[in-house]
């Protein structure tokens, strides 16, 4: 089992249609034919939409990818049209919505990575290979890459994993060419950030995008380079061998799988409601992958 442990109803807002409830974001269309989205303060791991919110989380989110649109925009235009409130849009809303183009979604996770671990680490222990892509022997669980790799990902539904698919499979769903455009686009833009990040003490160990087109134009939409897309690690206590340290949800898996939870994973019950200071560690992880970033204070 999996999914969310109680989805939440949407807020209807006068003016806009309701269309998605992600783990994370709602998503509607304005009268413009715009699309707004609103990213929420849920948490997921282990393919549950968990119970407990972080607070503030759907504003970092949000405003860390904003300013990663602006470390980007002379490689990939981006969809954000506005960052204005709709009318009559709670204000709860504020710093955490976009009104965004309505692009013709590519159906590929585009995932970069630069770093070995994760499902990466998995496929490699058994082949030798991530994604059918070989690489040398000796390598473990952080140790970066010879150079960095196109690993995509199917897209799943809520409460689905993504699933590592090849080159070649993405070049027989969307295209030779569109592989080669998104191939190319998403190394680009993950060897800029990865460069900005290592410049401020955090390694950009992989990361996932997702592309749409407006016309013939490839755009980079959704969220991006955030600690819910992405795996960052403080450069300073960096050790291959081992599980890095992260800027994520590290410390809601840690609780999750420790006794102290009582859940069983592989149980048929939903997660339970987080600890207040695990709530609190939470977010603090996550305004300091913002400050580190950006180089400016939440506030």
């Amino acid at each position: 089992m999996s999914g969310f442990v109680e989805k939440p109803e949407p807020l209807q807002v006068p003016g806009l249609v309701h269309l998605h409830t992600g783990k994370v974001r709602e998503l509607y269309r304005n009268e413009a034919g715009d699309l707004v989205m609103v990213a929420s303060d849920r948490i997921s791991a282990f393919d549950w939409v968990l119970p407990t919110e972080i607070p503030d989380k759907g504003r970092v989110l949000t405003q860390l990818s904003l300013w990663w649109f602006d470390q980007l925009a002379d490689l990939v235009p981006h969809h954000v049209l506005s960052t204005e409130l709709p009318a009559g849009a709670p204000a709860d809303w504020a710093g955490r919505t976009l009104v965004c183009k309505s692009l013709k979604m590519v159906p590929v996770e585009c995932v970069a990575r630069g770093y070995l671990t994760g499902s990466g680490l998995a496929e490699y222990k058994e082949s030798r290979t991530v994604c059918g892509l070989a690489l040398p022997e000796g390598l473990v669980d952080g140790s970066e890459l010879p150079a960095p790799i196109f690993t995509p990902a199917t897209k799943a539904a809520v409460g689905d994993h993504d699933e590592n698919v090849s080159y070649e499979e993405v070049a027989r769903q969307v295209g030779a060419d569109t592989a080669a455009r998104l191939r190319r686009t998403t190394l680009a833009v993950y060897g800029r950030a990865r460069d900005i990040a290592r410049d401020r003490g955090i390694i950009l160990a992989d990361t996932k995008f997702e592309f749409g087109f407006e016309g013939e134009t490839l755009v980079i939409a959704d969220e991006v380079l955030t600690p819910d897309s992405s795996r960052f690690w403080p450069a300073d206590t960096w050790q291959p061998g081992r599980a890095q340290p992260s800027y994520d949800k590290q410390f809601v898996r840690d609780w999750l799988t420790s006794e102290d939870s009582g859940w069983d994973r592989a149980g048929e019950q939903p997660p339970p409601a987080l600890p207040q200071e695990v709530v609190d560690a939470t977010r603090a992880k996550y305004i300091e992958a913002y400050e580190r970033l950006t180089g400016t204070s939440w506030s």
